[in-house]
């Protein structure tokens, strides 16, 4: 075999080499320690889903008196022109009238801190349903008419909402008119 005179003469491996960076020893123990990092299959896997964090920021969430809203109002809310109210009745007797034409929404709950009508019957949710006045746009063949008008919205009552009898689907606004019936649960 022909032998290059200027190459470093081989030697025989040996088994507790170094390595080019350290002895095998200190190998190992990095070789360790980079395991400890690993992930195992049992290890938790990350929750990319909603937490919720951003609706319980006061700043940026749709958060009221420390109470996290079940609704928030629409692009289309708007404060009445016309003066509404609320005829509320027990046991087929008027008690009180409400004059909701003030302000856009108002809440109906048992929660006292953030309802604008307050309803104490153990039926009634703590946010039970909302009245919101929204604007609405009346296309005629010439004309086109802006109203504003009220709809209820079940923010997903336990013991719903009734309108003229019948249960509301949550979640969803419909049209109030004059005369309608409304029913929050099982109250009277």
């Amino acid at each position: 075999a022909a032998e290059n005179p200027g190459a470093p003469p081989q030697t025989q491996p040996t088994q507790q080499r170094a390595s080019k960076w350290g002895t095998k020893d200190e190998d190992d123990e990095d070789d360790e320690r980079e395991r400890r990092y690993e992930a195992d299959d049992d290890a938790a896997k990350p929750d990319f889903g909603l937490s919720g964090a951003l609706a319980k920021d006061e700043n940026h969430g749709n958060v009221y008196k420390g109470h996290v809203l079940k609704w928030t109002e629409p692009d289309d809310a708007r404060k009445p022109v016309d003066r509404w109210r609320i005829y509320e009745y027990k046991n087929g007797e008027q008690v009180k009238v409400l004059h909701i034409h003030r302000q856009s929404a108002f809440l109906i709950g048992r929660i006292k801190d953030i309802a604008d009508i307050l309803t104490m019957h153990p039926s009634c949710s703590g946010q039970h349903a909302v009245v919101q006045f929204r604007l609405k746009v009346l296309k005629d063949d010439l004309d086109e008419v802006r109203v504003i008008l009220p709809y209820v919205m079940d923010l997903e009552s336990t013991n719903g909402t009734f309108l003229n009898g019948e249960r509301l689907a949550p979640a969803r606004y419909v049209e109030l008119r004059e005369k309608d019936m409304l029913k929050f649960g099982s109250s009277s």
